[in-house]
């Protein structure tokens, strides 16, 4: 979902999995439930085309799945592919480094801070 994290290092994917679970420990159990299940809907869906899981695909497969899941006709599936990619880039854009490579230069202080 993000071609960039590929490069990501072990500290770097700490990183991004600890901003997501951070967002997620705010959401009530039931939602991080249901979140779970769809992941493992996600990862099991693939059998029926490829006779793979989700995690033993590789890269263009996985690519493949997940546009086609992203314009699905079933809205379910569509809404849950998105929500989980705004996950992986909040996870993904929340890091510092990112957020300076892209000069994004926000501020608690808000527009008095670029002053």
């Amino acid at each position: 979902m993000v071609p960039d994290a590929a490069a990501l290092d072990e500290t770097a994917w700490r990183e991004v999995n600890a901003a997501i679970a951070q967002v997620l420990a705010k959401r009530p159990p039931a939602a991080r439930r249901q979140l779970a299940l769809f992941v493992r809907i996600l990862d099991t869906l693939p059998l029926f085309r490829w006779g793979r899981r989700f995690h033993a695909l590789g890269a263009a497969r996985r690519v493949r799945f997940l546009d086609a899941m992203q314009y699905s006709p079933i809205p379910l599936l569509r809404r849950g592919v998105w929500g989980l990619r705004t996950l992986i880039f909040l996870g993904y854009y929340a890091r510092p480094e990112v957020q300076t490579t892209l000069g994004y230069r926000a501020s608690p202080r808000g527009w008095a801070a670029r002053r």
